[in-house]
């Protein structure tokens, strides 16, 4: 597992790579309270922090004349105040890409989004590489579950019914009407902030601060009052999900009835899940009784279910916490699939080579079909500087799940990491087939960039660039490149329109930030050789996963001609 700070790269494995939440899928709690800032805040909220200290603290020994010239830097404290009271708590959050838990959720989500009415695919599901036990949906059909949520849930059913609830949300259209409910929930807290205002004005300040501080809490309570009776309703439609896909609604019931101590915690002591969504002894009989009422009410998870749950848990946690937590929690007493999985991540991040290619080939031979393990052994291979060594198990692991965008990226990295030129094909080809899958991954044009480089192709490497910079938000980025890729790209050809496409819709960003006045639209100014994709990769070509290790913020390529060039 490695630690990232960029986009929705693809990971291979439980590759548990950490991504900042990329643009096109924003990180927005389900019932956040999302402020529109207080006039007060535009007029004397640019303030300089500094001179506004250094004026505060003056004013502080000052004579307390009530003239204008004593309160009105007040203002600019209000201002910071208001600032403060209202803004969000930024969490470092960021998410988990793994082909095995990403197969693993959609095939326990998509009966449940089905009976929603809801096209699964249409249905984004996001890992967020989180401890803490929440799961919330945001920005239209987008599902966040924390892997602390996973660890926590101790039956399939259970993680089935959080799942539900969080579609009964998409399905019941609360987040349209999350608009509304906010700017109604605002009024009382708007009432609070400008009696705060008076009452500073007035001489006043600690009433003024005091009114100020609270003018959120009044917001909350308002707003708590529509989000109830939202999440009874995605209750309810929850257990009607589960009941069509012919699954229990126990697990949702026994979930809430594991958390409900939470009631009695203060805010800051719960878990972030129940924050959000308050229990209530009500709630729960409303759920009780419309379980007690299903058909399916005594239906029981598949073996095949429970094992799949137990190989994510054991994954997550050896990524997660340290080698000597897991071993810990999975001891050597403990001779099940899941624990020596476990034991192999964390010999593997010890680092114990010997050990963990040894128990990982244990498990191969145990289970030869499962492709996970090929990649388990790829990425051991690969992060301890063994390229060659990682490219079978990586072909093998293509082989068995060749429609494992995460795999064929991985798989990838691993042929180019050898530098030999003769792999390059079909490094090209299994990136090529991973954007079929995933064509907004950042991390597949990244390589691509690097093949198209190695093989001479600018205009091609140029394009692939601006697509990985497009991807990852970075616009001015992405007009950049896009406009070297049409300098050295055939004019009308497809990449040259694609390159002409990103172009045109990052103008309006590249204009405001003054990089491109009214210059001319560039032409092209060189043919390139056909690429490479069209010669589809060796049929021998078994394998499987690599491990997708992201670059960081300067989106290198990882290779030092490829930094030239560009």
């Amino acid at each position: 597992m490695s630690r990232h700070t960029r986009s929705c790269h693809p990971l291979s494995r439980f590759q548990l790579r950490f991504i900042p939440l990329p643009r096109n899928c924003p990180i927005i709690h389900e019932n956040s309270l999302v402020v529109e800032w207080p006039l007060v805040l535009v007029a004397f909220g640019k303030v300089e922090w500094s001179k506004m200290m250094r004026d505060t603290a003056s004013q502080k020994h000052a004579p307390a004349a009530r003239t204008k010239s004593s309160w009105l830097p007040h203002l600019g404290v209000i201002g910071f105040a208001v600032a403060i009271a209202f803004a969000p708590q930024a969490q470092a959050q960021s998410l988990v890409r793994d082909a095995e838990i990403e197969r693993t959720l959609r095939d326990y989500s998509n009966p449940i989004f089905e009976a929603a009415g809801l096209a699964p695919n249409d249905v984004k599901i996001y890992i967020v590489g989180d401890k803490t036990l929440n799961a919330f949906v945001t920005n239209g059909q987008n599902v966040f579950l924390h892997t602390g949520l996973i660890l926590e849930t101790e039956t399939p059913n259970q993680l089935k019914g959080v799942i539900a609830h969080e579609t009964g949300h998409i399905s019941g259209g609360h987040l349209a009407r999350s608009d509304a409910n906010i700017r109604e929930a605002m009024r009382p807290a708007y009432v609070t902030i400008a009696l705060g205002l008076l009452a500073i004005a007035a001489g006043a300040p600690d009433a003024g601060a005091a009114l100020l501080a609270s003018s959120q809490q009044f917001a909350m309570l308002s707003f708590f009052t529509f989000t109830r009776v939202q999440e009874s309703s995605a209750d309810q439609a929850a257990v009607t999900f589960l009941e069509k896909s012919g699954q229990s609604g126990r697990g949702l019931l026994e979930f809430f009835t594991k958390f409900r101590y939470n009631e009695i915690l203060s805010d800051s002591r719960r878990e972030p899940y129940f924050r959000s969504h308050p229990l209530s002894g009500d709630r729960i009989q409303a759920l009780q009784n419309r379980v007690n009422e299903q058909t399916n009410r005594d239906a029981m998870d598949s073996p095949a279910d429970i094992d799949r749950l137990k190989m994510m848990q054991a994954k997550i946690q050896a990524f997660l916490y340290t080698p000597a937590r897991t071993f810990v929690k999975y001891p050597a007493s403990d001779q099940s699939i899941y624990a020596r999985y476990a034991r192999a991540v964390a010999a593997f991040r010890a680092p114990d080579l010997t050990t963990a290619v040894r128990e990982t080939q244990k498990l191969i031979a145990e289970q030869p079909e499962n492709p996970f393990f090929y990649e388990l052994l790829g990425q051991i291979y690969y992060e301890n500087g063994k390229a060659e060594a990682s490219i079978e198990p990586n072909r093998r692991a293509v082989a068995l799940a060749p429609n494992e965008a995460l795999l064929l990226i991985g798989l990838a990295r691993s042929l180019l990491a050898t530098e030999r030129a003769d792999l390059r094909v079909e490094a090209e080809a299994s990136l090529r087939a991973a954007l079929r899958l995933e064509p907004s991954n950042a991390f597949a044009w990244n390589q691509l960039a690097v093949v198209a480089d190695r093989n001479g192709q600018v205009g091609l490497a140029r394009l692939a660039t601006a697509e990985e910079a497009y991807n990852l938000g970075d616009l001015l980025r992405a007009h950049r490149f896009s406009d070297l890729a049409m300098r050295n790209l055939v004019r009308a050809t497809p990449e040259w329109r694609r390159a002409f496409d990103i172009s045109t819709i990052t103008l309006p960003i590249a204009t405001k930030a003054g990089r491109r006045g009214n210059d001319p639209r560039p032409l092209t100014l060189m043919p390139e050789r056909p690429i490479a994709s069209s010669i589809t990769a060796p049929e021998t070509s078994v394998g499987l996963l690599r491990v997708v290790n992201l670059e960081d913020a300067a989106h290198d390529h990882g290779d030092t001609e490829t930094h030239a060039k560009h």
